[in-house]
C-alpha cells in the first residue's frame, strides 16, 4: 500500500510539471517573436518561474495530505467496535452544550432510545456510604469522564459509566446493620519496592487473594482504595470471631516471604466497632490505624465502645530508608514553633541521655525560630547532673533548665508543648502540663501505647527509629544550616543513640548511621561523649545487687531481682544489669526487678527473638521489641515475680501455638 501511494503522488507531480514546461514554452516562442527581449534573459526567467511552480505545488500538497491523512482503518475499526459492545454505557457528548451525540449498545439497553442531554437522562445522588452517584432506571452509577479536542476544534467528552448497583446495595445493607469499619495498608511497601517488581507484584496479589477470601467468608465489602490499601466494612457479629482467632489473616499474610532474604509481608489494620454515622465510624477506624502504625506496624488496633484491644505486633519493623517524612515533619513544627508565644519542652519521668539529648535538639530547633524555649527537668535526678552541666555552660542555656512549677506558670493560651522520648501521658515528666497546653506534639521512637483525649498537633512516632535523638537530628538536618547547631548540642544528642543502641550494637540501620554522622559532621566527639557513661562505684556496687539473685525461667529467659533497699538511682543499674544478662548462654530475654517504695520497675532486655514490649504490655508496659519497661503500683516483688512469669507463659505459649499453626498450613 505505501508504494502505490507513493507512486501516484510522483505520477502527479509529474505530469504537473509537464504542464508548466508545456504553457512556459509556448510563453517564451510568444515573447521572442513580439518582443526585443535576448532569449537568455527569458530562458532564465522561464526556469525560475517553472522551478518556483513546481516547489509551491509540492509543499502545498504535501501540506494539505499530511492535515487530512485518516487514521488506519482496522484500528478504527477495532476501537469502535470495542466501544459499542462495551458492557459500561458510553455517551460521548459535546462539552459546551452537554448534548449526547452517540451511545453505545449498552447506554441503548438502558433507555431504549438515546438520551438527548446527560443532565436530563441521570439524576445525582448520595448513597448511604457518602458518596455521590449517578441514579437512572434504578442503577447505580460511577462515572468516569475524558475531554478531547475533535477535528472541527470542538471539545468532546466521554462519559463511561462504572455500574455500582450492587456494590452500593451491599453497602447500604451493612451500613443498616451493626456494622464495623476496618483501614487496611501493607506496612513494608518501601522495603517490598527494593527488589524485583516481580516480586512485588506477586506478593501484592497473594496478599489481595487472602484478604478477599477473608472478606467473602465474612459477608464484608473490600475495596482497594490505593495501591495496597484496602477499606472493610462487614458486620459487627464477626468481629467476636475475628477477636477469638487473634486476627489470624495477619499471621497467613506474614507467611507470604518477599526476596532472597525472606522477608516477611505485613499488615495493619484499623478496625472501629463503635456506634455513630458512617463518617464516625470511618475516621475512628482510620484513627486505630494511625496507632497500630506508630506501634510499629503488623498489628490490628480495634477501638469499641469499651476499650481499645490490640492484637498481633510480632514483627520488627526495620527502618525506612526514606527521610521524607522527618522533613514533612520538620516544617510542621518549624510552622507550630513559629507561630507560638513560648515553647515547653519535657521528656519522661526519669529521664536519660535519649530524653535529654533529644529535648536539646528541639530546643535548638526553637531558637532558630526565635521563639522563647524552656526545658522541663528534675533537678533531684543526679543521673542528668553532667549533662546539665555541660548544656549550662553555654549562655543561651543558662535560663533554659526549669523545674515543673515554673513550667506551669509560663502556660499561655498560644503555649506550644512538645513531648519527647515518651508517649504514654502516666510516663511524662509533668502530666499536668499535657493537661493545661493547648497546643501540644509529641516526637517518640516507642510504641504508641495509650490514644490521647485530646489529639496533639503533630504525632511523629517511629518505633523503627533507634533513638529519640535521631529523629531530631534528623528534623536539624532538614531545616537548620549546619552552623547553627552547637557542639555540645550534638555531644548530647549522640549520647542519647550511644545509649539506646547500646554503643551501635543493636537496633540500627542506615538511618541511625546517618544520623550519626551527620552529628559527627557538627562537632560530635564519641570520646567526649564516653565520659557521661562512665560508672561511679556506686552505682556499680548497685549492679552487683542484681548479679547475686538470678533465675533462669523457661529456660531461655533470666530473672533478676535486687537484693536489699532500693532506690530510684538502681533503675539504670538494673537496665545495665539486664543488658549484662543477654551474654549468658541460652537467654534469650532478661528482667530485672526494682521495688522502689511501694512500686516495682521491671527492666526487660531482649536478643531480638522474644518481644519483650509485647510481653510487657501484659503488664501495662510498653517500649521497644527488645526494650522495654513497666512499673507495676502497690505491688510486691513477690507479686511481681509471680505476674511476669504468666506474662512470660502466656507469651512463650502463644508462639508455640502460632509455630504449629503456621507448620499445618
Amino acid at each position: 500500500m505505501k508504494n502505490k501511494f507513493t507512486l501516484k503522488n510522483g505520477m502527479l507531480e509529474l505530469l504537473v510539471a509537464i504542464v508548466c514546461a508545456v504553457v512556459l514554452m509556448t510563453l517564451d516562442a510568444v515573447v521572442l517573436t513580439y518582443t526585443k527581449l535576448p532569449p537568455v534573459f527569458i530562458t532564465v526567467l522561464s526556469a525560475s518561474v517553472f522551478l518556483l511552480l513546481t516547489v509551491g505545488f509540492y509543499i502545498i500538497r504535501n501540506t494539505s495530505v499530511g492535515k487530512k491523512k485518516p487514521p488506519a482503518p482496522q484500528t478504527v475499526s477495532v476501537l469502535a467496535g470495542a466501544v459499542v459492545d462495551l458492557p459500561q454505557p458510553v455517551f460521548v457528548c459535546a462539552t459546551d452544550k452537554d448534548s449526547v451525540l452517540w451511545c453505545n449498545k449498552a447506554a441503548i439497553s438502558i433507555f431504549i432510545t438515546r438520551p438527548i442531554r446527560i443532565r436530563d437522562a441521570f439524576e445525582t445522588v448520595t448513597v448511604d456510604s457518602g458518596e455521590e452517584r449517578l441514579f437512572a432506571k434504578g442503577r447505580y452509577f460511577d462515572p468516569e469522564c475524558y475531554t478531547s479536542e475533535g477535528g472541527d476544534g470542538r471539545e468532546y467528552t466521554v462519559y463511561i459509566m462504572h455500574e455500582t448497583t450492587e456494590y452500593d446495595a451491599e453497602l447500604s445493607r451493612l451500613i443498616g446493620k451493626e456494622s464495623a469499619v476496618a483501614y487496611i495498608t501493607v506496612d513494608n511497601l518501601e522495603e517490598l519496592l527494593n527488589y524485583e517488581q516481580e516480586d512485588y507484584r506477586s506478593a501484592s496479589g497473594e496478599t489481595e487473594r487472602i484478604l478477599r477470601e477473608w472478606a467473602v467468608k465474612s459477608n464484608g465489602v473490600l475495596k482497594e482504595y490505593q495501591q495496597d490499601r484496602y477499606i472493610f466494612i462487614f458486620e459487627r457479629s464477626y468481629l467476636e470471631r475475628f477477636i477469638e482467632s487473634g486476627f489470624d489473616i495477619l499471621d497467613k499474610i506474614r507467611n507470604i516471604r518477599v526476596g532472597e532474604n525472606s522477608i516477611p509481608l505485613t499488615v495493619s489494620m484499623g478496625v472501629c466497632a463503635t456506634d455513630g454515622t458512617p463518617l464516625e465510624r470511618e475516621k475512628a477506624a482510620q484513627a486505630a490505624l494511625d496507632t497500630a502504625l506508630q506501634r510499629g506496624g503488623d498489628q490490628a488496633v480495634v477501638k469499641t465502645e469499651s476499650s481499645t484491644d490490640i492484637f498481633g505486633g510480632k514483627t520488627k519493623m526495620p527502618q525506612k530508608r526514606t527521610k521524607v517524612k522527618a522533613r514533612v515533619v520538620a516544617n510542621e513544627l518549624v510552622s507550630h514553633i513559629s507561630s507560638s508565644s513560648n515553647v515547653i519542652i519535657m521528656g519522661h519521668k526519669y529521664a536519660d541521655f535519649d530524653a535529654f539529648g533529644s529535648c536539646i535538639g528541639l530546643a535548638r530547633l526553637c531558637m532558630f525560630c526565635g521563639v522563647p524555649v524552656s526545658i522541663v527537668t528534675d533537678f533531684s535526678d543526679s543521673n542528668l547532673d553532667r549533662c546539665r552541666d555541660w548544656i549550662s555552660i553555654e549562655k543561651e542555656y543558662r535560663s533554659v533548665l526549669i523545674d515543673k512549677d515554673t513550667a506551669l506558670d509560663l502556660i499561655t493560651s498560644d503555649t506550644l508543648l512538645i513531648v519527647s522520648d515518651v508517649n504514654n501521658k502516666m510516663q511524662f515528666e509533668c502530666p499536668e502540663l499535657f493537661d493545661h497546653c493547648l497546643r501540644v506534639a509529641v516526637v517518640d521512637h516507642h510504641r504508641k501505647t495509650a490514644d490521647y483525649e485530646r489529639a496533639p498537633l503533630i504525632t511523629y512516632i517511629e518505633p523503627s527509629a533507634s533513638a529519640s535523638s535521631e529523629l531530631v537530628a534528623e528534623m536539624l538536618e532538614q531545616v537548620l544550616p549546619a552552623d547553627e547547631v552547637l557542639s555540645i548540642e550534638a555531644n548530647l544528642m549522640m549520647a542519647g543513640i550511644l545509649l539506646d543502641t547500646n554503643q551501635f550494637t543493636k537496633n540500627t540501620g542506615t538511618r541511625t548511621f546517618s544520623a550519626a554522622l551527620y552529628l559527627r559532621g557538627l562537632g560530635a566527639d564519641v570520646g567526649e561523649v564516653q565520659e557521661l557513661f562512665k560508672t561511679e562505684l556506686s552505682d556499680f556496687q548497685r549492679e552487683l545487687k542484681f548479679h547475686s539473685n538470678v533465675e533462669l525461667y523457661r529456660e531461655v529467659t533470666a530473672i533478676a531481682t535486687a537484693v536489699g533497699e532500693c532506690t530510684y538511682k538502681d533503675k539504670i543499674p538494673a537496665a545495665k544489669a539486664a543488658d549484662k544478662l543477654l551474654t549468658v548462654e541460652g537467654v534469650k530475654a532478661s528482667f530485672a526487678i526494682v521495688p522502689i517504695g511501694n512500686e516495682v520497675h521491671i527492666s526487660a532486655r531482649s536478643t531480638g527473638t522474644i518481644n519483650v514490649q509485647l510481653l510487657l504490655e501484659k503488664l501495662r508496659g510498653g517500649g521497644h521489641f527488645d526494650s522495654a519497661g513497666t512499673r507495676l503500683e502497690k505491688t510486691t516483688v513477690a507479686e511481681a515475680v509471680e505476674m511476669l512469669k504468666n506474662a512470660i507463659d502466656t507469651y512463650l505459649n502463644e508462639e508455640t501455638n502460632q509455630e504449629k499453626g503456621d507448620k499445618r498450613q
